[in-house]
């Protein structure tokens, strides 16, 4: 109940900030002339991508004395800066939580901001990108990064198995749970090759609509306890208790070393695992010794599906410096910043022995296409560019998750219903009727 205790917090300062309750209905206006200090809150631990984007934007912004406080996002320090009226001009925050913070009024509303720099993000961004930070009609924050999630197959595992890349099939259930059983191995009666890792705690939104349930209705009210919503967690049951059961399954895949040279692929602790675009550069280094390829996710009725995941940075209703965080947080996010971190990611690629480059996918569709078309070249692994090639060909198949200001519980009870329901101790109608509950509480002390 943390999150819903933060709404209270937030609902008690949201008049003393400058926003008042609810979103606002006039946005307000932004200037082109940035100057003075800009205090912006993100880039915790950032790479060369991060550094490159930085670097770009304090010299479009010469003049302008940019600090940072570049540590992770955190709900309870957000609501106590706004509490203290200490807020940062600009913050980068997950797109799951923006509309909270809309609708309290404590975050602006950013389509002046866009278009005083000529950029509409209608048909900027991918329309699930735009979606994830749209409130009532207005955008709330400048996205960065999509992070399609698919399937990527350890074909040593599945060879050995007997088992296809064609079985791997999430509309087909029956035989996705076939051909996991058939990879599956165990020890003791632990794991030691999960068939199919369904990375259900990391992908609960992505079962649940990928088999035609629903989060939220248009309006961002809650709707956890649709009928629809059964579906994907009967048979993420399924999948799990065919491999000795979630409890088992999560304290094994806790157990990968998933950043390093014996990852799961390496290790062959998978065969096949559901994962966000990001994590094919983290394999890369070890291309050598593995053998991959990749599936979409595929929804119920049997078409390619995925769903946004990426950041954006909002800009607090009490800023003092709200024409320099717009400027700010746009050059980051612009085609200029990211040739550079394009470049720049070229450069360290081409300092790493057998490195290759991934691709980026920055959540506008041009940028994506001439970054792939300039730097994503064959590698000579014939299973890692198709790997590639399948983020690229979902990327525009993506889902908004919808934009709710019961964005943060709604994401906590998600995870509330996977333990429960997969552990056995809930059937999902039960699990998602509590969860709907206290998803409904925060809704309504969100929008009061």
């Amino acid at each position: 109940m943390a999150v819903t205790a933060a709404a209270v917090l937030l609902a008690g300062c949201s008049s003393g900030s400058g926003g008042g309750s609810g979103s606002s209905s006039t946005p307000p206006s932004f200037g082109t002339k940035a100057s003075g200090t800009l205090n912006a809150w993100g880039f915790n631990s950032p790479d060369e991508v991060g550094t490159s984007r930085l670097a770009y934007a304090k010299k479009k912004l010469d003049g302008v004395d940019i600090k940072i406080d570049q540590t992770a996002f955190d709900a309870q320090k957000f609501t106590t800066r706004v509490a203290s009226g200490n807020v940062p001009d600009v913050v980068q925050m997950d797109a799951n939580l923006v509309a909270t913070y809309a609708a309290q009024g404590l975050i602006m509303p950013l389509d002046k901001c866009f278009s005083a720099h000529d950029v509409d993000p209608s048909s900027y961004y991918y329309p699930s990108v735009n979606d994830d930070v749209t409130y009532k009609g207005q955008i709330y924050a400048v996205p960065q990064f999509y992070q399609p999630p698919a399937i990527i197959l350890n074909k040593k595992v599945m060879d050995a198995a007997g088992v296809t890349p064609a079985q791997i099939n999430t509309s087909k259930p029956d035989e996705l749970i076939a051909a996991a059983k058939k990879m599956y191995k165990a020890s003791g009666g632990n794991p030691t090759t999960l068939g199919f890792n369904p990375v259900a705690s990391g992908q609960p939104g992505l079962w649940i609509l990928g088999y035609g349930g629903r989060l939220t209705d248009a309006n961002g009210k809650p709707t956890l306890d649709d009928p629809k919503n059964e579906k994907g967690l009967e048979v993420l049951k399924k999948i799990t208790d065919a491999q000795g059961g979630y409890a088992k399954i999560k304290s094994f895949s806790d157990s990968f070393d998933m950043f390093g040279a014996d990852n799961e692929f390496a290790k062959n602790q998978v065969g096949a695992e559901i994962d966000n675009q990001w994590y094919v550069n983290v394999l890369a280094p070890y291309a050598s010794k593995l053998d991959i390829t990749a599936v979409p996710f595929y929804a119920a009725d049997g078409k390619p599906f995925t769903v946004a995941n990426g950041q954006g940075f909002v800009i607090p209703t009490a800023a003092k410096n709200k024409d320099a965080a717009c400027a700010w947080a746009v050059d980051l996010t612009s085609p200029g910043a990211w040739d550079a971190a394009g470049a720049a990611r070229a450069a360290k690629i081409a300092k790493t022995p057998g490195a290759f480059n991934t691709g980026l996918f920055t959540g506008i569709p041009s940028v994506d296409k001439k970054l792939r078309a300039q730097y994503v070249k064959p590698s000579g692994n014939e299973g890692f560019d198709q790997t590639i090639a399948t983020f690229y060909d979902i990327v525009g198949d993506g889902k908004s998750f919808g934009a709710s200001p019961a964005g943060q519980q709604i994401n906590t009870e998600l995870q509330n219903v996977i333990s429960s329901v997969l552990l056995g101790k809930s059937s999902p109608a039960d699990a998602l009727k509590k969860a709907q509950a206290s998803a409904q509480r925060a809704y309504q002390q969100a929008t009061k």
